[in-house]
């Protein structure tokens, strides 16, 4: 740690722990006087552009936390598109999702904090008030330890370290007695039955009412969990003790830290991604700084500034160590196996790894934190958000993004460390982004996939307790917050803990577990807090010389993914590694390779194992190019101005919307609303979008049927009811296994639940226009000031407009980034629909891919689309993707273990 002019370095390999005026230092970044030095290389943001920007900020919470409060609460969370709460056993499950869902008013206690640090002290007050009166935490639900711990726990904590701040001031609080504190209290001792286990490790999962393995419970029976989620508890658990004097909660967060710890794998010093809770084994041995280890990391610093334990602090350093040596690829960040750490886990990058920068910043490696800032910023110019997961050449592999804050956080940081007014201009575009792309009417929508600009009904706590708090500081003054932000430290959901609980209820005997174990390189423990004045100390330009050689990393990255090769591959005389691109099952001298590699040495071992993988995601990138990519319903007309983006299936027939650009018209219903037979009112769907329930015959008659009287295009609703994208896997209407060339217009699928948005449109506003494209269009601001559509000929005018002009298109931009694998499709029923088995962007490409015909009988996607000359009749209902002719399965037979650890990481979720 070190003080602006120079300081404290850590030259030992145990540190001595820094004064406590040191500590809240590190904890706020050490706020150097580096705002000065930069302004030679940036142009400053002037005070009141600022302040425009922050006042901004707080209008975009008002109308997250506004909507919230009036359309969801007492529910945990909003959904912004049918402007409604959502409640747990109510809406369709989620999966683990929602396990952070306790019927405890989740987004209320989540965004406590941020009342206080956005000045609304007022609603702060009143948000307590309602907590305390409403919240049940004995509710018979299973929920996600680590997300309870975080979110409500956290909440809970952070919300009294700023009531009792408030209560000091002696203007507000001063009714408050440590409720929260109780409440807090209550819920540790409801998580504390997770930790009976024999490793200490908790168990994933815990009912609020019943506990664990009670019949009641419904949980108890896991055995395995995350190691993010079991090493990210001690904040939390240990401010707890130290407000309380209950000894009991930091004890049993230690306990799951040391255990993790003295699991890492010895010769990498890595942890893996999922361990046994009861054995110890590592079940997931991949090892990255995103999904499933993230805050485990996170923690361990952070545990050091606040409780003053210098093992918490050598842990780090070495795990660190390990991280640069291995995973850091600069700019990227690449997952690999804890025991060959040489050697690549996969090929691409998960969103949540877009906190590690803000971690470097705290530890004070400020360059490698600068190089992946703005290699995931150009990410985001690219795809205006940070897609769930993209490749090392930069493709989307996951479009979801649920407004993840971690990026800001980091931006946050980064600018606090540096003064760089670059990072506000990075902030001013999170800003501009959110609300020109993901504000709807009842909120901020997560996005669907970020290359359709299709929304999502969610909009999750975390939202609301980081995003604003990150946003707002980045702009703020000192004097802008009513309080010291240098006397706290974030937690991983950056709720507030103050500092000076590291002096207080220190009752937890501190038995140093780390120095035995290894030997720690001096080196590492350079400057745990940025210092401009050693880092910077003649280069007013250094940031931006780092950034700059970054700043086309996106757009002129090679289509092939970056793999780490060994040097000792590339010896003098030694012939380059076969890769799986080149590889050809006909030439011998390929077999012949293949058959040596995992024999002979080390060295071939790697290179089997490399390609393998390339063999996988080959297969996988082969599978998805066959594929079509999702498409995008937008209502344009007023009041939604184009701020609602429906997620939509595509056809295999008619109108390919990203060869011939975008349809525009107002929506009509067919009748008969099944649309099997010739319509019955051509008048009211001649030129415009005809909404077609799905059933009782192909989907290719309906459009014929709808063409046929004038429509420009179709959009086909799920007889379904309640069926969502959310949770089901998106529809690929498939043709009727005739010539379908007659079919001209552009023919889309909904799930009920986005059907009936439209649906509720019309009978709210009569006259609803959409948008049918492959990615939404950029929002016209002009459009919100023009007046409504005052009649049917206006809506008649402009249809017989676009029908007589074949409709209306406008050019689209980025169709590049569509070319990427689609959302995954579900089966038909009635229709004749290809489909394609559980979310493509959340499991293996290759398993499951089914058609289901007219008759029921099930096709392969593969099949449909080579012989859809065939009937539904002689569909073969045992084709499978996953059934690949792979001659080289007796080769590759000693490497099973290999190949289902490389798959079992392509199924891998966020």
């Amino acid at each position: 740690m070190s003080e602006p002019g120079g300081g404290r370095g850590f030259g030992s390999s145990v540190p001595q722990r820094a004064p406590w005026s040191l500590v809240a230092a590190t904890a706020a970044l050490c706020l150097v006087s580096a705002t000065s030095v930069w302004t030679a290389g940036a142009s400053p943001m002037s005070r009141e552009e600022k302040q425009k920007l922050g006042n901004q900020v707080l209008e975009m919470f008002d109308h997250a936390y506004g909507n919230y409060m009036e359309h969801a609460y007492p529910a945990d969370e909003l959904m912004p598109l049918t402007c409604r709460g959502r409640v747990r056993g109510q809406e369709p499950s989620r999966g683990d999702v929602d396990d952070a869902l306790g019927k405890f008013s989740l987004t209320l206690i989540d965004s406590l904090d941020t009342l206080v640090v956005l000045n609304k002290t007022k609603e702060f007050e009143d948000a307590v008030r309602k907590v305390l009166r409403d919240v049940n935490l004995d509710n018979d639900v299973v929920v996600s330890v680590f997300e309870t711990n975080i979110r409500v726990l956290g909440g809970l904590l952070g919300g009294h370290s700023l009531a009792i701040m408030l209560k000091e001031k002696g203007e507000y609080m001063q009714w408050y007695n440590d409720e929260l504190l109780q409440m807090a209290k209550q819920l540790g001792y409801k998580l504390l039955p997770a930790f009976n286990t024999t490793s200490g490790l908790p168990y994933p999962r815990i009912n609020l009412k019943f506990g664990i393995r009670k019949p009641e419970a419904r949980t108890g029976t896991e055995t395995d969990t995350c190691t993010a989620c079991a090493g990210t508890l001690i904040l939390e658990f240990a401010a707890l003790s130290r407000f309380t004097g209950a000894t009991i909660f930091e004890e049993y967060a230690r306990k799951a830290l040391d255990f993790l710890w003295e699991k890492r794998q010895r010769s990498s010093n890595l942890v893996g991604v999922t361990i046994n809770i009861h054995t110890g084994d590592w079940v997931r041995k991949d090892s990255g700084v995103g999904a499933g280890i993230d805050s485990y990391y996170e923690y361990l610093l952070k545990a050091y500034v606040l409780l003053g334990d210098d093992s918490f602090l050598e842990r780090f350093n070495t795990h660190y160590d390990a991280i640069m040596r291995y995973i850091s690829q600069p700019p990227l960040l690449l997952d690999v196996h804890i025991h060959k750490p040489m050697l690549n886990a996969r090929t691409w990058m998960d969103a949540l790894l877009a906190f590690f920068p803000g971690l470097q910043v705290l530890k004070g490696d400020i360059r490698p934190a600068i190089e992946t800032h703005e290699m995931l910023y150009q990410v985001i110019k690219k795809h205006n958000f940070l897609p769930e997961a993209f490749t090392t050449d930069f493709r989307v592999h996951w479009a979801q993004h649920p407004l993840r804050p971690e990026f800001a956080e980091s931006t946050y940081f980064l600018y606090k460390a540096t003064g760089d007014p670059y990072y506000l201009e990075v902030g001013k575009t999170l800003i501009e982004n959110l609300n020109k792309y993901a504000r709807v009417p009842c909120g901020f929508a997560a996005m669907k996939d970020v290359r359709t600009g299709s929304h999502e009904d969610r909009m999750d706590s975390f939202f609301l307790a980081e995003m604003f708090k990150y946003l707002y500081l980045l702009f703020a003054d000192k004097e802008d917050v009513i309080f010291d932000i240098e006397d706290y430290i974030f937690t991983t959901e950056a709720h507030l803990l103050p500092l000076w609980l590291s002096t207080t209820n220190q009752r937890i005997s501190k038995k140093n577990t780390t120095s035995e174990y290894t030997e720690l390189d001096d080196s590492n423990f350079d400057w745990t807090c940025p210092n401009t004045q050693i880092l910077f100390p003649n280069d007013p330009l250094y940031a931006q010389s780092i950034r700059e050689p970054l700043k086309n990393v996106v757009d002129k990255s090679c289509p092939r993914g970056i793999i780490r090769v060994r040097e000792e591959s590339f010896r003098s005389g030694a012939k380059p590694p076969l890769r799986a691109r080149d590889f050809m099952a006909t030439n011998p001298e390929h077999l012949e390779i293949l058959k040596k590699m995992g024999a002979a040495s080390s060295i071939d071992a790697e290179d089997g194992l490399r390609f393998m993988q390339e063999m996988i995601e080959l297969s996988s990138q082969q599978q998805k190019e066959q594929q079509l990519p999702p498409r995008a319903v937008q209502i344009v007309s007023h009041p939604f101005f184009g701020r609602v983006v429906l997620t939509a299936g595509p056809a295999q027939f008619g109108l390919d919307l990203s060869k011939h650009k975008e349809t525009r018209g107002f929506v009509a219903s067919s009748k008969p609303y099944n649309g099997c037979s010739e319509l019955t009112n051509p008048e009211a769907v001649m030129g415009k979008i005809a909404l077609i329930q799905r059933g009782q015959c192909m989907f290719a008659e309906k459009a014929r049927n709808i063409q046929n009287a004038g429509a420009i295009g179709g959009i086909v609703i799920d007889d379904n009811e309640g069926s969502s994208s959310d949770t089901a896997p998106l529809f690929q209407m498939a043709g009727d296994g005739k010539d379908t060339d007659d079919i001209t217009i552009p023919m889309l699928f909904l799930f009920s639940k986005e059907g009936s948005i439209i649906l509720d449109a019309i009978r709210e506003y009569e006259e609803v226009e959409v948008l049918l494209s492959d990615k939404a269009k950029d929002r016209d601001p002009e459009m919100e000031n023009e007046e409504p559509p005052s009649s049917e000929n206006d809506s008649q005018n402009q249809s017989a407009e676009q029908i007589a002009s074949g409709s209306q298109e406008v050019d689209l931009v980025d169709q590049e980034s569509l070319n990427s694998h689609p959302e995954s499709l579900s089966p038909a029923d009635t229709d004749n629909a290809a489909s394609i088995s559980p979310s493509e962007q959340n499991s293996n490409p290759t398993e499951n891919h089914e058609t289901t015909s007219l008759d029921g009988e099930c096709t392969d996607l593969d099949n449909q689309l080579q012989e859809q000359s065939e009937t539904e009749e002689d569909s073969n209902p045992n084709v499978s993707w996953g059934k690949k002719v792979q001659p080289i399965d007796s080769i590759l037979a000693d490497w099973n273990e290999d190949i289902e650890a490389f798959e079992m990481m392509e199924k891998d979720e966020l």
